[in-house]
């Protein structure tokens, strides 16, 4: 049946005048070229926002937390973010599909711009990573709902040049964060870079507000909310993550806390699988693992972004204590995985809406991201900036190859009324994967840092009394140690953070495997083709039906 519908992979349309019209139907009011445009526009402006804040305090990061003292919970003001985003991902996805995504969408942009606030007021770290929770509980809906109202209105076979554009935002902002972060420590101070959300957000509310007419008709109806799947969720998440944070570190493997973190995270999520089976609209369906290649691609995208945020969120930091470069040139030193990402990304969305073939692309890039993390983990305190730039162009065109292909190819297996649901349990697994990255890069790198101090403080006569203590040190107050006291500290950066590059490649090379197992199906040309085969067991559930069985349906 599947087959039977599916439409041509030829780039001639198989539909006619309406392969590029949005799901709306005659009387629903189809938004012009010039709108659709306008509204992408502030679709992007809501990505780059939550993209730049994964990135924006890279560079600030070593100033922040020797003026609010507190190096030890310097992971949490990025795995703080990305947790709370996390957990809320699957909600706002569902959510969206059911009610509607404007006023979800509306309302986490709001939610964002608040937290940039307590952000930008924090005295103390508490208050710093509360601001940071706030912004990724907004930060999620919108990551999600962006992708999902573009699903909506462009077709999947040229719906490929809108995700390479989209996925160009994170390649610019990966850039564009450290280096804003570095200029606005330098400048005005690190809390400024909060701000920037304000402006941003405004103009993605009033673009929503004004070239967004939502067609009803891309709802489930469904009225049923499954808070005890959002619940359990949260607390797989949060065990899954602290787990990563704590185990080894803070407290031993075999102790009553990790014990309990890991014995609360295996129950809830067996409680979480019985309960998506009978409710009746679930958060993350059972049914959509059925698809083999939603199941493949969030595999691999797991396994991509693992690599992705340990290197984006930790190099600057490294760039700056072990190279004495200033926050803004550490930024800098970050354009060519930018520059490589953006353009591979963008030409390879152009060449898939031409051409229609799409599976070598993530396979290719998870290859060439594997390259990326095996090089960069050579680097040393003696390697050029310049080489190191050059690694890191290699891992940016990899990443430029494979991320926003896996998002188009989940897309295409579901209608338009179910893609905001499987878009976001696709990045919902993807984000765990960034979540997992940063925690164990950061609780690793954090680690192993304080213990080569540690160990390299102690065999200097005075020990440690020339930089105070180690959770204050700063990119400054390193550059100008005794050679001493300098070549410890810069040895124990080094050693804490690039071998653990080489510790991550091994998974993208798995998901590179795994990746080559994917079902190239052809790619809808229209939105209605897109929304045909719902009496598949892929498609899901039908208006009014419950989502425990779908395969009864005919």
């Amino acid at each position: 049946m599947r087959r039977a519908l599916a439409l041509d992979d030829s780039p001639k349309p198989a539909a006619g005048p309406r392969s590029d019209t949005p799901a709306g139907g005659e009387g629903s009011g189809t938004p012009s070229t010039g709108q659709i445009v306008a509204l992408f526009v502030g679709l992007m402006l809501a990505m780059f926002m939550f993209s730049l804040n994964q990135t924006v305090l890279a560079t600030a990061l070593p100033t922040i937390v020797g003026e609010l003292n507190g190096v030890g919970q310097m992971l949490w003001v990025q795995t703080g973010f990305m947790l709370a985003s996390t957990i809320l991902m699957p909600a706002y996805g569902r959510l969206g599909d059911q009610f509607g995504r404007k006023a979800f969408f509306i309302a986490a942009i709001s939610i964002f711009i608040g937290g940039s606030f307590i952000g930008f007021l924090a005295p103390t770290m508490g208050w710093l990573i509360a601001g940071r929770i706030v912004q990724g509980v907004g930060g999620g809906g919108m990551m999600i709902l962006s992708q999902a109202i573009i699903a909506g209105v462009v077709p999947a076979r040229q719906r490929g040049k809108y995700m390479g554009i989209m996925g160009s935002v994170f390649a610019v902002s990966s850039v564009a964060g450290p280096l804003i972060g570095g200029w606005l420590t330098e400048g005005p101070g690190w809390r400024w870079a909060f701000l920037l959300s304000l402006p941003l957000g405004v103009l993605a509310i009033i673009s929503t507000i004004f070239f967004f007419r939502e067609d009803a008709s891309t709802r489930t109806g469904e009225r049923s909310v499954d808070v005890l799947g959002l619940a359990l969720i949260a607390v797989f998440t949060s065990s899954v993550v602290l787990l990563s944070a704590w185990g080894g570190t803070q407290f031993a493997w075999a102790s009553p806390e990790i014990i309990g973190l890991i014995s609360a995270g295996v129950l809830a999520a067996a409680a979480f699988v019985v309960v998506e089976l009978r409710v009746k609209a679930p958060i993350i369906p059972m049914w959509l693992f059925k698809d083999r290649n939603f199941t493949l691609a969030s595999i691999a995208g797991i396994s991509l972004s693992v690599g992705m945020f340990g290197v984006i969120s930790y190099m600057p930091t490294y760039l700056q204590m072990t190279h004495e470069l200033s926050p803004a040139n550490a930024g800098l030193s970050m354009i060519p995985l930018m520059a490589t990402m953006l353009v591979v990304g963008t030409s390879v969305g152009f060449l898939i809406a031409r051409t229609g073939h799409y599976k070598s692309y993530p396979i290719a890039g998870l290859f060439t991201a594997t390259v990326g993390l095996v090089l960069l983990s050579t680097v040393e305190p003696g390697t050029s900036v310049g080489v190191l730039m050059g690694f890191l162009a290699v891992f940016g065109t990899g990443l430029g190859l494979a991320l926003q292909q896996l998002v188009l190819i989940v897309q295409n297996s579901f209608p338009v009324r179910m893609v905001g649901t499987a878009t976001a349990s696709n990045n919902y697994f993807r984000q765990v994967g960034g979540t997992l990255g940063m925690s164990l890069v950061g609780t690793l790198f954090t680690s192993r840092l304080m213990a080569n101090l540690e160990s390299g403080l102690s065999a200097v006569p005075g020990g440690a009394g020339d930089i105070g203590s180690a959770n204050s040190l700063t990119p400054d107050i390193v550059a100008h140690l005794p050679a001493p006291l300098y070549d410890i500290v810069v040895t124990a950066y080094d050693d804490a953070l690039t071998p653990l590059f080489l510790w991550v490649a091994p998974l993208t090379l798995i998901g590179a495997v795994i990746a080559c197992f994917i079902d190239p199906k052809p790619l809808a040309t229209t939105i209605e083709a897109a929304e045909a085969p719902r009496s598949t067991v892929t498609a899901g559930p039908l208006d009014g039906e419950s989502d425990r069985d779908p395969t009864t349906r005919g």
